[in-house]
Order: structure tokens, then C-alpha cells, then sequence
């Protein structure tokens, strides 16, 4: 295996990220996860980019915008199964304080979704990819919600015919989880893409393991740029973490207002930064604060087993 390994290095087309080919679901700590396909082997490979290391957090001239799945907190199979870190509400009130308020949540979960996770803390927030906003002074604005009827009955109608297919209605979108039913990842986005083109003033999103049919034209980047035009938020330079697809035009908003994204794991980005983990991601948001925060190294983790929220 060590041959065939090194002989993929070689093959990969950048050569500056060989060293840092990983293969997906390898128990070495360098390599990260395999799958096998009938009747043969099929071992992914990720060539990954190799990007400068994350930005300072600069108090008074950062504005920080945080996407919370897979990004603060790690994924995990079950949407109500995340787990948040014991720290991770003590260290956005700290890290709130220390950039003078200019720090949002940026997710595609609802708003009511981030307060439950995140309670007490009411941060600023840009829910359901910013079709829901809570702004810095707690007001609350969103766009009118499309027709989503017709989106609803096909995700609902598809989900009922496959148990593993879960079905999200939020205020202003409907999302179409398949975690649990890769291989049917092709019909599930037929059924979206029809239903999309079904419906008005609506676009379909593609995200990890989801299909989120949304309002046009709202995404993470209009969130951000928005944020952007009002205090505490203007006239800093903006930072955006994520980690999925969807969050590229976060990064891409980011980087045009002269900040930068940061991409947390694997996968092909616009974003400038990249770091390994939600774990190093909270590590250096630590670093940002006093003293460290005076936050554990290790911290545990807390489940809010009566969550039932979705991820996307």
C-alpha cells in the first residue's frame, strides 16, 4: 500500500500540496477517509492546497464572521447529534467583547436553530444563508418567504418513498438532507433541480450531502456585504470561516472588501486561509483572546440532546 501511495503522490498535479495528499478514511492521523466500491477498490485521493496560515485577529480593525457547522462545531451523522464544545459560548462572549461587538454567525440553519446551540448569546446572525438576519442591535429583518409549496411536497413525497432522506422546512427555504442515503444523490437533485424549475424567485444550493432549494439571490457573501455597510461591522476588515461549498461566496465577499476567507478542512476553495479542523479553528480563535481566554486546551464536549435542528 506504502508503494501505491507514493506513486499516487506523484501523480498528483501540484507539486508544491504532494507531501500533503491525504487519502480519505485512512486511521494514519495524515490520512483521512476510505471508501471501497463494488467489485473494486475505489481509494479517493484529495490533493490538498497548500494556503498561507490563518490571519491575526486584529481587535480593533477585525470584523469576524463564523459559519457554525463544521466550522465551531463538528459535523456529525445525526443533525440533533452535533456537539458543542463546553468553551464555545464562553469564547464567542469573550471573543464579542474583544472586537467590540463586530462578530456574526453566518449558517444555513435557522436562526432559532444558533440561539438553542449557542444560549444564552443572541449574537448577530445570518440564518438560512442570510434570508434571515439578526442585526447588532438585535432587530430582526428577513426577506418575504417564496412559494415554497410545491418545493415541499416533491422533498416530502421523495423522502417518504427512502428512510434515509430527511426533509428541512425553514422560513424562507426547504432543504433535502441525503446523509444517510449517498447513493442517492443523483435522484435527489433531479427532484430538486425540477422543483426549483417549478418554482419562482427560488435557486437550488448544493451543500454537504444537502439540496436547499432558497430565495434568489441571497446567499452567505450578500449576508456579510451587508453587515459590512453598518456598525460595528464598518470600515474593519472582514475574516469569514466555513466549510462547505456554500460558503464560497462568503469568502469570495471577504476577500473583494480586502479581508480574507478561511476554509476549515479538505476540499477546493476561493478562500486564501485554510486550517485543519473546528478544533484548530476554536484553537486559534482562543489565541485572539486575553490570555488565551484563560480557556482549556481540551475542552469537553456538550450535547443538546433535545435539539432536532438541521445542518446545511
Amino acid at each position: 500500500m506504502a508503494g501505491l501511495l507514493d506513486q499516487l503522490r506523484d501523480q498528483c498535479p501540484d507539486k508544491q500540496a504532494r507531501p500533503n495528499l491525504k487519502m480519505a478514511g485512512g486511521q494514519d492521523h495524515k490520512w483521512g477517509p476510505a471508501y471501497t466500491a463494488q467489485p473494486r477498490t475505489l481509494i479517493r485521493f484529495v490533493c490538498m492546497q497548500q494556503l498561507p496560515p490563518l490571519p491575526a485577529i486584529a481587535p480593533r480593525s477585525t470584523a469576524l464572521f463564523l459559519d457554525f457547522d463544521g466550522t465551531l462545531a463538528d459535523l456529525a451523522p445525526q443533525p440533533e447529534a452535533v456537539r458543542v464544545a463546553d468553551d464555545l459560548v464562553a469564547l464567542l462572549r469573550l471573543l464579542f467583547s474583544q472586537v467590540g461587538g463586530a462578530l456574526a454567525i453566518v449558517s444555513g440553519r435557522r436562526l432559532s436553530d444558533l440561539d438553542e446551540f449557542l444560549h444564552p448569546l443572541e449574537l448577530p446572525s445570518a440564518a438560512e444563508h442570510g434570508a434571515q438576519r439578526r442585526l447588532a442591535d438585535g432587530q430582526l429583518v428577513g426577506i418575504a418567504p417564496p412559494d415554497l409549496q410545491h418545493a415541499i411536497k416533491a422533498a416530502s413525497a421523495l423522502a417518504k418513498q427512502h428512510a434515509g432522506l430527511q426533509v428541512e422546512i425553514k422560513k424562507a427555504a426547504v432543504a433535502l438532507h441525503y446523509r444517510h442515503a449517498p447513493e442517492l444523490e443523483t435522484l435527489c437533485r433531479q427532484i430538486m433541480t425540477e422543483a426549483t424549475r417549478a418554482s419562482t424567485g427560488v435557486e437550488l444550493l448544493c451543500g454537504k450531502y444537502v439540496f436547499e432549494i432558497k430565495p434568489a439571490g441571497v446567499s452567505k457573501g450578500t449576508a456579510i456585504a451587508t453587515f459590512m455597510l453598518h456598525a460595528p461591522f464598518a470600515g474593519r476588515v472582514p475574516l469569514f470561516a466555513g466549510d462547505d461549498v456554500t460558503d464560497e461566496a462568503g469568502f469570495a465577499a471577504v476577500q473583494s472588501l480586502g479581508g480574507s476567507g478561511i476554509k476549515v478542512g479538505d476540499g477546493e476553495t476561493v478562500a486564501q486561509h485554510r486550517c485543519a479542523s473546528p478544533a484548530a479553528l476554536r484553537q486559534w480563535l482562543r489565541k485572539a483572546c486575553p490570555n488565551g481566554g484563560l480557556l482549556p486546551e481540551n475542552p469537553g464536549l456538550n450535547t443538546k440532546k433535545s435539539f432536532q435542528g438541521m445542518t446545511s
